[in-house]
């Protein structure tokens, strides 16, 4: 019996975003649903990369044909959020074609595309909620009209919640505005397992790194002004690209600094590449910017690599996920990242090899264990397996296949990090890329339990 067909549809993201698709997507692939990512066609960039909303943008280049064990369809829409909400009927007409048993939506405007889809082919609907919507819209509007704003925009997740058959929740804190206990669950972003050679840590000049998006509210300008108060042969490595046009501003402020020569931007890179370009760094920044909602619950993919990687990591006091992650597996030194000074000073204490060294084996060894993402995977599929049951293969089968595999794989890591050899570097190949990087393991299997018709995460964060 063919297995049934997930989409994954997407308003916004890549082609090969790393949590819609080699997480969740691949997870789902790799307990045996046929897995598809309808998204938009990026232009000329990587497929990880954000899509660039910009007159122009919409080209073909860019798509693979899948990652991670999931196919990729992309379709056209005009670029900006006029593109994104005239082209609402038409994502809903593609996906709806798709004939897909589960339509997994992953923005604002995707789940009312797929809310509409489903009317018309009778499809079940998943709510994936990465961010706090209701403050979306605070930065643009005068203080006085933020509450009516956000309480609108509450009301809308309600009436959406209202109409889908789950809703999955990427952080702890998203679920209250879709009032919906008993269809709601959570999926973190905690860490995949990756084949990375955590960094040694030595006496010496220190390179700092920062993952992912770039932009003011990311601290990228408070990241010179800490570099400025460091010695001058501490360097900055940036892994990404500016999202929001402060690239011209960051430059102008390094040049001003005298820090041009001391800063290192490599551009936006795929996964595997970033990692091993964080592990060849000593520090990872995770520095957002206070006074935005979201920042306060972020729980960025970012934290978990810089973990992976060994690194000793520099975050926000007052962004409470990232702050209590950070606590808990002792990883790293919490400051206010709008003073450069204070960012500064936790640099200069990292400077000791000991310590980088002792904080960066309890990161990696909390991504690999407490915060990793097998468990968050087997609640996703366990989810499924009610939503659109796989006829011809028992659950706990499905489950148990894919859990081998992760299993082997985090056997290898292990193995690798206690010294007792590794055969060869490791790399996915094509028969487990997709599992490789985001399959169910022994944790996840553990809290597998079929047939229990509350879908509400009772348990604590990161527990199944």
């Amino acid at each position: 019996m063919t297995a049934p067909l997930v989409c994954m549809l997407s308003a916004a993201h890549p082609p090969a975003d790393v949590r819609v698709v080699g997480k969740e997507g691949a997870a789902l692939a790799g307990a045996g649903w046929r897995v598809l990512h309808l998204c938009p066609a990026p232009s000329g960039q990587d497929a990880s990369a954000p899509l660039r909303e910009e007159p122009g943008g919409g080209g073909m280049g860019g798509a693979p044909e899948s990652h991670a064990g999931v196919a990729i369809r992309t379709y056209r829409r005009a670029p900006g959020w006029r593109g994104r909400v005239l082209g609402i009927p038409a994502l809903a007409r593609h996906a709806a074609a798709t004939g897909a048993a589960v339509l997994h939506a992953s923005e604002p405007d995707a789940w009312i595309a797929a809310i509409l889809a489903a009317r018309r082919c009778g499809a079940r609907v998943v709510l994936d909620v990465h961010e706090h919507y209701p403050s979306r819209l605070d930065a643009r509007l005068p203080a006085p009209l933020r509450p009516l704003a956000r309480a609108a925009i509450r009301l809308a997740c309600r009436a959406s919640a209202r109409s889908a058959d789950a809703v999955v929740v990427a952080k702890d804190g998203l679920d209250r505005d879709f009032a919906a206990p008993h269809r709601t669950i959570a999926v973190r972003n905690y860490a995949s397992p990756a084949a990375v050679v955590p960094r040694v840590h030595g006496a010496g000049p220190l390179r700092l790194v920062h993952l992912g998006a770039l932009g003011r509210a990311r601290g990228a300008l408070e990241m010179l002004g800490a570099l400025a108060l460091c010695p001058p042969d501490t360097r900055l490595r940036l892994v990404g690209r500016f999202t929001d046009g402060s690239d011209a501003a960051f430059q102008a402020l390094a040049v001003a600094l005298g820090l041009a020569g001391r800063v290192e931007h490599l551009g936006w890179m795929p996964h595997d590449a970033a990692l091993d370009a964080a592990a060849a760094a000593d520090i990872g920044l995770v520095l957002f910017q206070p006074g935005v909602e979201n920042h306060r619950l972020a729980l960025p993919h970012k934290l978990f690599d810089c973990m992976l990687a060994g690194l000793p990591i520099i975050a926000p006091a007052f962004a409470e996920e990232v702050a209590a992650v950070v606590r808990e597996a002792g990883c790293g030194l919490l400051v206010d990242t709008a003073d450069a000074a204070a960012i500064a000073a936790a640099i200069a204490r990292l400077r000791d090899p000991a310590l980088r060294a002792e904080m960066g084996a309890r990161g990696r060894a909390a991504a690999l264990g407490r915060f990793a993402w097998p468990a968050e995977a087997a609640r996703l599929v366990r989810l499924y397996h009610r939503l659109a049951p796989q006829g011809g293969t028992p659950a706990l089968a499905a489950e148990t296949r894919v859990a081998g595999i992760q299993g082997s794989l985090g056997r290898d890591i292990a193995r690798w990090d206690a010294g007792r050899g590794h055969p060869g570097p490791w790399k996915a190949g094509p028969g487990n890329a997709g599992l490789g990087n985001t399959g169910l393991g022994n944790t996840g299997l553990e809290n597998i339990v079929l047939g229990h018709a509350d879908l509400r995460d009772s348990g604590p964060r990161g527990t199944g």
